[in-house]
């Protein structure tokens, strides 16, 4: 407990030094106490200024992007009357969509964050070996930034000192393998100067970089000029590999023993964590966490107003893909006669007692601070999952199979293996992609992922991608009945099924329209991007 107060006590020391934009994210002067002199003169000082990047300024992505994209716009939910859900599920979001429009700022706060913080701390008289720990930990954000950037608009601006876009902030975008070629610099630079440990709970590991390394590899190991090549390059396969095996071999990371159990505010930091937004109890808005509130059935969830979730429900096509006997549903989505004795604990719990004709969100709802002290109004206190050793262990699997059919991979069903036992199901023999998809499906639902699952398939595969997407049918929202004691969904035949207009499935769905409001301050985005010219040498003694 006493670190993890130190933790929070850093992240709200330094709240006042986080740099922010009234509009556009690239063009506002960063002018706070962050970039002075009289700042970076101890490790404290480095410790504060990093308190941010692990929450404040990615509250905007988090706040209804993380899973209104993740898993909306891989129809894992859907949401008819809630605009920061419905545009993605229906492919018809604009550059004027709120939630695209905050990410994107959102993003790029992580990434000018993380600039002033290395510029700041680079400056310092400390030495190299205190300043490299926490310029690999700004380093670390902004390639996860840069990843997501890549992974969402494709080509993007490259940044590394906001001075520079201050002075001109008409400038070209750069080309998608050039931002992934800068993502992965960055988290190698992560992976090599990070500690081995975590000296606060929730800080980042050299393991937690070579993490987010096995799937940024995996990404780029399909990117080639033509979408449709079938194959992945197989020096990024081998990388992702190596890059995973690094976590499971020496990272300090295990499984947690029960599902459920990861996503409860009192194992915040778990051992499974390897990289979560950390969010302040009782904290201001900011630097809280307002999932449960767009999540929760009913404000007898919540004990107060903020409960808007009744028409955020699980779709139709992720319900589909549980086997019956998977203990993930459970924890991921709460369906008739669902049983939690985490909420409403003072009569007793809660059960969800509603017809058996929709399923709403449990994974983020926590409950009311009767339950836990920790949450107040519109705040769950509940971390946000960024990477999660299971995902590694998915990524590892996937990275082994590469451009084979199959794979008999003895890490790889280790892996894989560990993740079905503990959710309840028989072990693998052999895997398959299908095999790894569902899997990745059901393990990380609600966790803001499907969807750069299938980016990243489309790749390499795009129009086999195309043809999943239009096989979800998302014109038509289907009358369904769940029986949650199985887990098995069916089509309600004294219901009719409700169509509705969605946007044209083609290649176009795999790159977001740039915000309107960066394309007027910036017209430079509409044209072909210019190549990055990369000036600092590689790091080649990771593996």
């Amino acid at each position: 407990m006493k670190t993890k107060k130190i933790f929070y006590t850093a992240l709200i020391i330094a709240l006042p030094f986080v740099w922010t934009s009234c509009s556009d994210i690239l063009e506002v002067e960063p002018n706070d106490v962050i970039t002075k002199e009289n700042f970076y003169k101890t490790e404290s000082d480095f410790q504060a200024a990093t308190g941010p990047l692990y929450n404040k300024v990615w509250f905007d992505f988090n706040d209804k992007f993380y899973y209104g994209l993740g898993d909306g716009r891989a129809a894992n939910m859907y949401a008819p009357f809630s605009d920061y859900v419905y545009p993605f599920t229906d492919l018809t979001e604009t550059g004027l969509t709120g939630p695209l429009v905050s990410a994107w700022g959102s993003l790029y706060n992580v990434v000018q964050q993380s600039n002033n913080v290395i510029i700041g701390i680079s400056g310092s008289s400390l030495s190299d070996a205190v300043k490299n720990k926490y310029i690999a930990e700004a380093r670390f954000m902004r390639g996860t930034a840069y990843w997501y950037l890549a992974s969402l608009w494709g080509d993007v601006i490259i940044s590394t000192d906001p001075r520079e876009l201050v002075k001109n902030p008409i400038v070209n975008k750069n080309p998608l393998k050039d931002v992934y070629e800068f993502s992965i610099r960055d988290l190698e630079f992560a992976a090599k100067y990070l500690p081995e440990s975590a000296g606060q709970a929730g800080r980042l590991t050299r393991y937690s970089a070579f993490g987010m390394l096995s799937r940024v590899y995996l990404s780029f190991s399909g990117i080639s000029d033509n979408p449709n090549s079938g194959t992945r390059n197989q020096q990024y396969l081998d990388l992702a590999k190596k890059a995973a095996e690094k976590v499971m071999s020496s990272g300090p990371y295990s499984l947690m023993a029960n599902y459920e159990d990861l996503f409860m505010i009192d194992n915040n930091n778990n051992p499974e964590s390897m990289f979560a937004l950390q969010w302040v109890p009782n904290g201001d808005f900011g630097v809280n966490n307002t999932q449960q509130a767009y999540f929760a059935l009913g404000s007898d969830i919540t004990g107060d107003d903020a409960a808007w979730g009744y028409w955020t429900r699980a779709s139709y096509d992720v319900l589909k893909e549980y086997e019956s006997k998977d203990l993930r549903r459970r924890a991921t989505w709460m369906a008739d006669d669902d049983f939690y004795p985490e909420i409403n604990k003072s009569n007793g719990g809660y059960t969800v007692n509603h017809s058996k004709e929709f399923v709403n969100v449990k994974k983020g709802v926590v409950g009311s601070t009767k339950d836990n002290s920790k949450i107040t109004r519109m705040n769950s206190a509940l971390n946000t999952n960024m990477l999660r050793l299971a995902e590694v262990y998915l990524n590892y699997a996937e990275a082994a199979l590469g451009n084979n059919t199959s794979t008999s991979d003895a890490l790889a069903l280790e892996g894989i293996n560990k993740l079905r036992t503990r959710a309840g199901l028989t072990p693998k023999t052999s895997l398959t992609y299908a095999d790894i998809i569902h899997e990745r499906r059901v393990e990380l639902a609600m966790e803001g992922q499907y969807w750069y699952d299938l980016v990243r398939r489309a790749y390499y595969k795009q129009q086999e991608v195309i043809n999943y997407v239009t096989g979800q049918n998302r014109g038509v929202i289907q009358p369904i009945l769940y029986d949650a004691a199985t887990n098995t969904v069916s089509i309600d035949p004294a219901r009719s099924s409700s169509p509705h207009a969605i946007g044209v499935i083609d290649a176009t769905i795999f790159l977001l329209p740039y915000p309107e409001s960066e394309l007027v301050q910036n017209p430079l985005l509409r044209e072909n991007p210019v190549p990055y010219q990369f000036t600092e040498e590689k790091i080649k003694d990771l593996f």
